[in-house]
C-alpha cells in the first residue's frame, strides 16, 4: 500500500510539472508509457491494473497521431465550435480587426513576458517639442480667462483664436512635410495636459483636430491630390476641421447610421460628374460651428450600378466636404457643459464628386475600420491626457488647500476623514501619469487595439473620483462658482469626458473584454478564421495547442494560488518584485477564466455583459498595474514613489479581486464557477483594500513642498496671475510653509487670551512686544495669514451681472471687494475659522482684493 502510495504520489507530482511547465503532447505520452512500462516490466502492475492504466495511454497515443486525432476528435469540435460561435456584424468585425495587440496581449495570455515590459521605452520628447510646451503652451495658458471663457463669452477669446492657428496647435499630427509640427504623441498627450489644467475649452479644441479628424484620416488614407489640397490649410489654421460621426441614431452602434451617399451624376464646377448625393443629419459636433472643412460619415450606394463592378452596397465610407458647399447647414451650437464650440451638421441633396471620399474610390466602403482605427490611437492620447491634468491639478491645489484650510486649529488635511479623499486622489495622480506616459508612448510604437480604450474608460472614471474627492474637500469653497473657483468647470465637464469616444459604460461592458478576448487571445482569433474557412488541420493544430494553454494556465494559477505565487517570476528584486509575481498569477487566472467563460456561455458570452465587463475589469487592472510598475522603474525606484506605488497596486490587485468574484458568482454553470474558484482563489482572495497606513502616508506627502509633488504634477500649469484660483492657493501654500511655526505659537497664544487686540495687526504687535515673535516672525505670519484668507474666498455677484450684463460691475465686486460688501459683513468676516480666532484687517484684505482687481 505504501509503495503504491508513493507511486501514485511521484506520478500526480510529474504530471503537476508537465502541466506547470507547458510540456508537448508527445512529452506527456513518453513520460506516461515509461513508467506504465516500468511498473509492467517490475511487476507491480497486475493484468487488471496494466489494462486499466493502458486506457490514458490509448487516449495520449490518440490525440498525439495528428491524422487520428483529426478524425476522432477535431472534426466534430470544428462543428460545434462553428455553431456556438457569436454572430459577428462587419462593422464588429471590422472593429475587432483594427488596430494590434500590444501589452495587453501578454497580461491576457497568462505568462508575461516582463521583459518586454522592462525594456520598453517612453516615448522621449524632442528639444522642439520641450520648446513648444514651455513657450507656446505657456502663452496660450496665460491667454485664457477661464471663468470668461466659460460663463461670459462661452467661447475662447479671439485672440487665442488666433495664436492657435498661428502656432500650428491644430496641426501636431500633421507632418513637417505638410507644415505641420509632426509631434509625438506623447508630445501631443503633454500638451494636452497642461491646456487642459488651465483650461477645459482650450484643451478640447485643440485635442480633438489632432485626435478623430480629416488630418489623421488624410495622412493614413488620404490620395496624393487630397493630401496636397488640405494638409497646408489644416496646418497653417486658415482650415479648421470638425468629423461628423455621431447624430440622434448613431452613437456606438454604426450600424445604425442613416445618413447616406447614393451615386448618381450631378452637376460639379460646371461640369456633369459622377459622384454621391448626400443626406445626412450629424449631431454634438466638436467644432462645427467654426469648421471650415467637414469629414463625413455615411453609407455608400450604388444602386443603380454606376460604378463599375455591379456592387450596390459599399457600407460605410467617408468624405472631406467643405463647410460652405452648396446644401450644407452649419453654425448653430450645441452646450454640451462647457464652452468648446459643437454643434449640429444637416445635408440635404448634397452633391460631391466621387473623389471627394477619403483615399478615393478604394477605400469606399472601408469607413468604419479607417474610423475605428484613428479613434483607437486617438482614446491613448486627448481624454487620457485631460484625465491626467485633473490628477495633477488636484494634487497640487487640493493639497494647498488642505494645508492652509483649518478646522479646530488642525489643517483639515490632517484628519482621517479627510486623508481618505486625498490620499485617492495622490494614488489615482500617481496612476493617471503612469498610464498616460505608457499609453501614449504605446500609440508613437503601434496602433494598440485594447489599451486606449483601457486608458479611455478607467482614466476618465479615475478623472472623475478625483474631481469628486477634491469637491469633498474644498466643500464650499468647490460649491460656489465663480473665478476664484479653482474645480467647478472640470467638475461640471466630467461627463463630457465619460461620454464622448466611446460612452463608458458600452466601453467597459462591450470593447474591452469582447475585444480584447478575440485579439489579445493567443488563440480564438485564428480558429475562428480556421473553423469559417473549414481549414481542418489549422483548426486541429489551434485547438490543441488553445488546450494544452488552458490547462497550464490554470495549473499556474492554482499553483500560484496554493504558494502565494513564489514561483511566480519578477524582473527585478527588491519592493516591487512581489507585485511582478501577484501580476502574473493573476493573468494566469484571467487565461483561464476566459477560456471557461467562452467555453460555457460561446456566443451567449457577448450578451452577459456584466460578465464581460468584470472579466474586462481583470484585464484592465492587470494593464493598470503593469503601467504603474514601469512607471516606478523608469524613474528610478525613488524611495518616495514606493508609498504610491504600494497605493496603486493594492487598489489595482484589490480591483482584481473584486472582479474576480462577481465573475465566480454569477457565472450561470455552477460547476465551472467551482472549478474558476478553486483555481483562482484556493485559498480565498487574497487582496483588500488599500490599508489605512498606507492611503495616510500619501495624504501626508500631499501637504508637503516634495520633489514628488514637482515630479507628479509638472505638466500643471502654473499661472502667475495673482487673481488666479490656483496660483492664490499655491502662494498661500508657500507661505505657510514658511510661516507655520510661527502662526501655530501665534494662534495658540490668541486662542488662550495670552494677546491684547481687536485684530490680527493688533495682536501680532502684543505678541512681538511680548517677545513671543520677533519682528520678521509677525511680518510673515501677517502676509501669511492675509494670503490665506484671499485664497478662501468664494465670489459673490450682483443680480445685473447674474442677468448677462457683464459690464454692470467690475472685477472688484465680482470677487467680494470690503467695499460692496455691507460695513456689517465686512465688521464679522472671520480671519480664522476657528471659533474665538482673531479677525482679518479689513485693510489687508482690501489690499489683496485691489491687487486682484489690477490683476484682471
Amino acid at each position: 500500500m505504501l509503495l503504491a502510495l508513493t507511486v501514485l504520489v511521484i506520478a500526480i507530482a510529474l504530471a503537476w510539472v508537465l502541466a506547470f511547465v507547458g510540456a508537448p503532447l508527445v512529452v506527456w505520452l513518453g513520460a506516461y508509457a515509461a513508467g506504465w512500462l516500468l511498473l509492467l516490466v517490475t511487476g507491480l502492475l497486475g493484468p487488471v491494473s496494466a489494462t486499466l492504466l493502458a486506457i490514458p495511454l490509448a487516449v495520449l497515443l490518440l490525440l498525439t497521431i495528428v491524422p487520428l486525432r483529426r478524425a476522432a476528435i477535431t472534426r466534430a469540435a470544428m462543428g460545434w465550435f462553428r455553431k456556438v460561435l457569436p454572430e459577428m456584424s462587419a462593422t464588429e468585425r471590422e472593429a475587432i480587426e483594427a488596430g494590434e495587440p500590444w501589452w495587453e496581449a501578454e497580461m491576457f495570455r497568462g505568462r508575461p513576458d516582463w521583459k518586454k515590459l522592462m525594456d520598453f521605452q517612453y516615448t522621449a520628447l524632442t528639444p522642439a517639442e520641450r520648446s513648444f510646451l514651455d513657450n507656446e503652451v505657456e502663452t496660450v495658458c496665460a491667454m485664457v480667462d477661464d471663468w470668461k471663457v466659460e460663463f461670459e463669452d462661452k467661447d475662447l477669446p479671439q485672440p487665442v483664436w488666433d495664436y492657435l492657428r498661428e502656432k500650428r496647435f491644430f496641426a501636431m499630427l500633421i507632418s513637417t512635410e505638410y507644415g505641420g509640427l509632426g509631434f509625438s504623441a506623447l508630445a501631443q498627450s503633454s500638451v494636452v495636459t497642461k491646456l487642459a489644467s488651465r483650461s477645459n475649452a482650450l484643451a478640447v479644441t485643440v485635442m480633438v483636430p489632432n485626435s478623430l479628424g480629416p488630418g489623421e484620416l488624410l495622412l493614413k488614407y488620404g490620395t496624393d491630390a487630397q493630401k496636397k489640397r488640405w494638409l497646408p490649410g489644416l496646418a497653417d489654421g486658415s482650415e479648421i476641421p470638425c468629423f461628423g460621426l455621431t447624430g440622434p441614431e448613431v452613437g456606438s452602434d454604426a450600424t445604425a447610421m442613416p445618413d447616406t451617399g447614393v451615386v448618381c451624376w450631378g452637376e460639379h464646377e460646371g461640369e456633369r460628374v459622377l459622384g454621391l448625393r448626400l443626406n445626412f443629419s450629424k449631431r454634438w459636433i466638436t467644432l462645427a460651428p467654426v469648421a471650415t472643412v467637414i469629414g463625413l460619415a455615411f453609407k455608400l450606394s450604388d444602386p443603380d450600378g454606376l460604378i463599375e463592378g455591379g456592387r450596390k452596397d459599399y457600407g460605410i465610407t467617408c468624405a472631406l466636404v467643405p463647410a460652405s458647399h452648396p446644401g450644407i447647414q452649419i453654425g448653430r451650437r450645441h452646450y454640451p457643459g462647457s464652452a468648446f464650440m459643437n454643434g449640429p451638421i444637416k445635408g440635404e441633396d448634397v452633391f460631391i464628386p466621387l473623389d471627394w471620399i477619403i483615399g478615393g474610390m478604394p477605400m469606399a466602403g472601408h469607413g468604419w475600420r479607417m474610423l475605428v482605427e484613428c479613434l483607437s490611437a486617438g482614446r491613448g492620447i486627448s481624454l487620457p491626457a485631460m484625465s491626467a491634468a485633473a490628477g495633477q491639478a488636484m494634487y497640487r491645489s487640493v493639497g494647498a488647500y488642505a494645508r492652509i484650510r483649518r478646522q479646530f486649529r488642525v489643517p483639515v488635511g490632517r484628519f482621517e476623514g479627510v486623508q481618505e479623499a486625498t490620499g485617492r486622489i495622490a494614488g489615482y495622480a500617481y496612476t493617471l501619469e503612469a498610464m498616460r506616459v505608457m499609453t501614449a508612448s504605446a500609440v508613437d510604437h503601434c496602433i494598440p487595439s485594447v489599451v486606449t480604450t483601457i486608458a479611455k474608460y478607467h482614466m476618465t472614471e479615475m478623472m472623475r473620483k478625483v474631481l469628486t474627492d477634491g469637491m469633498d474637500v474644498l466643500s464650499g469653497r468647490g460649491v460656489q462658482y465663480g473665478p476664484r473657483n479653482p474645480i467647478a468647470t472640470p467638475y461640471r465637464a466630467v461627463p463630457i469626458a465619460i461620454t464622448v469616444e466611446g460612452a463608458n459604460i458600452l466601453g467597459r461592458s462591450l470593447m474591452i473584454f469582447g475585444q480584447g478576448a478575440i485579439r489579445c487571445h493567443g488563440y480564438v482569433l485564428d480558429e475562428m478564421a480556421a473553423a469559417h474557412a473549414g481549414d481542418l488541420d489549422r483548426f486541429d493544430r489551434l485547438l490543441f495547442a488553445h488546450l494544452g494553454s488552458s490547462i497550464n494556465r490554470a495549473v499556474r494559477a492554482f499553483t500560484f494560488g496554493l504558494f502565494g505565487s513564489g514561483l511566480a517570476t519578477s524582473p527585478v528584486n527588491g519592493p516591487s518584485a512581489r507585485y511582478f509575481r501577484e501580476l502574473e498569477r493573476m493573468s494566469a487566472s484571467l487565461a483561464f477564466a476566459a477560456d471557461i467563460a467562452m467555453g460555457t456561455l460561446g456566443g451567449d458570452l457577448k450578451r452577459r455583459e456584466r460578465l464581460s465587463a468584470r472579466l474586462g475589469d481583470v484585464l484592465s487592472q492587470l494593464y493598470i498595474g503593469s503601467c504603474a510598475l514601469r512607471f516606478f522603474h523608469a524613474n528610478g525606484e525613488r524611495p518616495e514613489d514606493l508609498p504610491h506605488l504600494r497605493w496603486a497596486m493594492d487598489n489595482c490587485l484589490n480591483e482584481i479581486g473584486v472582479a474576480f468574484e462577481g465573475v465566480i458568482r454569477n457565472l450561470p454553470m455552477r460547476p465551472a464557477a467551482a472549478l474558476l474558484r478553486l483555481v483562482v482563489f484556493p485559498t480565498g482572495n487574497p487582496y483588500r483594500p488599500v490599508s489605512d497606513r498606507d492611503n495616510a502616508a500619501i495624504a501626508d506627502a500631499m501637504l508637503e513642498q516634495t520633489d514628488f509633488r514637482e515630479r507628479i504634477s509638472h505638466l500643471a500649469y502654473r499661472a502667475r496671475d495673482a487673481a488666479d484660483p490656483h496660483a492664490q492657493l499655491e502662494h498661500a501654500f508657500q507661505l505657510c510653509l514658511r510661516a507655520e511655526p510661527a502662526y501655530e505659537v501665534f494662534l495658540k497664544a490668541s486662542a488662550k487670551g495670552q494677546l491684547a487686540g481687536a485684530n490680527t495687526r493688533e495682536q501680532l504687535e502684543d505678541a512681538v512686544a511680548k517677545g513671543l515673535l520677533d519682528r520678521r516672525q509677525a511680518d510673515l505670519v501677517a502676509e501669511y495669514d492675509a494670503a490665506r484668507y484671499e485664497a478662501l474666498l468664494t465670489d459673490d455677484f450682483s443680480k445685473a451681472y447674474l442677468r448677462g450684463e457683464f459690464d454692470a460691475e467690475d472685477a472688484m465686486t465680482k470677487v467680494g471687494d470690503p467695499e460692496a460688501r455691507p460695513k456689517n459683513e465686512l465688521a464679522a468676516a472671520p480671519e480664522s475659522e476657528d471659533a474665538g480666532g482673531p479677525k482679518t484687517p479689513p485693510d489687508k484684505t482690501r489690499d489683496l482684493d485691489q491687487q486682484a482687481r489690477r490683476a484682471r
